[in-house]
């Protein structure tokens, strides 16, 4: 019961953070939630940890979608590592993580959480791209050269306000990142 509560506070925070960025207040959340602010102080003992524990929720949803993909056998690798380099849960498609910049100016502790989470848990990557390079269907690339790329991208769309300035969602970015790192990867007929 209290897990469940727990994910329904986060998710409602997510919804928040979305919507108003770091404006909204506990008041805020516990209005969306119809619950006491009482209540949410029981799980989370300010805003800060709330933010703290809402990167850490998103990023393990990430990192749960990431598995489902690599285990799926019905996905080809390329398929496989385009669809993990683009994870996102379905629930937060519409997410709009270019907010995360804003976590670097008013709360520094927490955006070093967000780009520790970037730089950690790439095996999974790193192993479906040597698999690809096994089969022939990916030519062989520098891994940490093609992370590097991939988490230097990522952080620059966090450390700066550049999608905002340009009316692209992080979700079309990262689609866009996505499709220029595989495709130009991938083994190619010679005409």
């Amino acid at each position: 019961m209290s897990e469940n509560v727990r994910k329904e506070i986060l998710d409602a925070t997510i919804g928040l953070f979305n919507r108003k960025g770091l404006r909204f207040t506990m008041d805020d959340l516990a209005a969306e939630l119809h619950r006491s602010k009482k209540t949410i102080y029981v799980f989370f003992p300010d805003k800060k940890h709330l933010l703290d524990e809402m990167v850490d929720y998103i990023f393990d949803s990430i990192k749960d979608s990431e598995r489902r993909i690599a285990d799926d056998t019905s996905l080809s690798t390329v398929e496989k590592i385009r669809r993990v380099l683009g994870a996102m849960p379905e629930e937060y498609r519409s997410v709009d993580l270019r907010q995360l910049y804003v976590l670097k100016e008013k709360y520094p502790a927490i955006y070093a959480h967000v780009e520790r989470r970037l730089e950690t848990d790439w095996e999974p990557t790193v192993a479906l791209m040597e698999q690809g390079m096994r089969e022939g269907v990916i030519r062989p690339v520098s891994i940490p050269v093609f992370r590097t790329m991939m988490q230097a991208t990522l952080e620059q769309f966090f450390q700066r306000d550049i999608l905002v300035k340009n009316g692209i969602t992080y979700h079309e970015a990262l689609a866009q990142v996505v499709d220029i790192l595989v495709d130009g990867i991938t083994v190619r007929p010679v005409r």
